[in-house]
């Protein structure tokens, strides 16, 4: 039987990093753990999320002018609190799958920090939920096949 619970299919070893953590430090971390997505915490405290995306939708060129010294150095220090979302969406453990993907869905969001009460206990994407999905349809073909 599938679990439908958050809880079941998150991945609770989360990747953190601090707001001071600079985009290459952000970047590189993504790359070197294959995740697309980074959660921020300050003192414990879930503050932001920062994905891949954010950072390459980032416009240095916009930021620092033309100057190619400038948005070199600018990129260098980019602290990751000036690129996150602040205050993402959050969902609990024990909600179940489908209340997730209608969260994700309603906020076009791709991922939810699990917290349990000020906890963080873990992340949901869109890749869980397909997943998630995906089994679900194979025991049920498998159960029909059987019968």
């Amino acid at each position: 039987m599938i679990m439908k619970q958050v809880e079941d299919w998150m991945n609770s070893d989360v990747i953190t990093v601090s707001g001071s953590s600079t985009l290459p430090d952000a970047y590189w971390l993504m790359l070197d753990n294959d995740v697309r997505r980074l959660l921020v915490v300050e003192d414990g405290v879930l503050v932001g999320i920062v994905t891949l995306e954010d950072l390459r939708r980032m416009d240095p060129i916009e930021a620092a002018g033309f100057d190619i010294i400038r948005i070199s150095n600018m990129l260098a220090n980019l602290p990751i609190r000036r690129l996150m979302t602040k205050n993402p969406k959050t969902i609990a453990p024990a909600e179940s799958l489908v209340k997730a993907a209608q969260l994700m869905l309603r906020n076009k969001i791709s991922t939810l920090p699990v917290l349990d009460g000020d906890e963080l206990v873990g992340i949901i994407t869109e890749s869980d939920i397909f997943r998630a999905f995906v089994e679900s349809e194979e025991q049920k073909e498998q159960g029909a096949r059987v019968a």
